[in-house]
């Protein structure tokens, strides 16, 4: 492997993760080390890194987020419809 490919990997440890689950881009760059953009796309959709990946991880989070308020808006109107009757 050409040492300028080598080097693009050894900086960053995703690289080398994934080269490691997918050997066959190893032989890939070995032999068509121009595909080093295509190599790094891929790993960065294998590892969710893309943005419209990263787009849908925030939207799941804040669609959690307002669930959780919601629910906790629900847990207190129910406490404080309890403690009236009680009253």
């Amino acid at each position: 492997m050409r040492k300028d490919v080598l080097d693009f990997l050894q900086g960053n440890e995703d690289y080398i993760r994934f080269i490691r689950i997918q050997p066959k881009w190893y032989r890939t760059l070995t032999r068509n080390p121009e595909l080093l953009e295509d190599f790094r796309l891929a790993s960065m959709q294998f590892f969710g890194k893309t943005i419209p990946q990263r787009v849908d991880k925030l939207q799941n989070q804040v669609q959690m987020a307002s669930f959780m308020v919601e629910m906790f808006q629900a847990l207190k109107e129910q406490q404080g419809t309890e403690t009236t009757e009680n009253e």
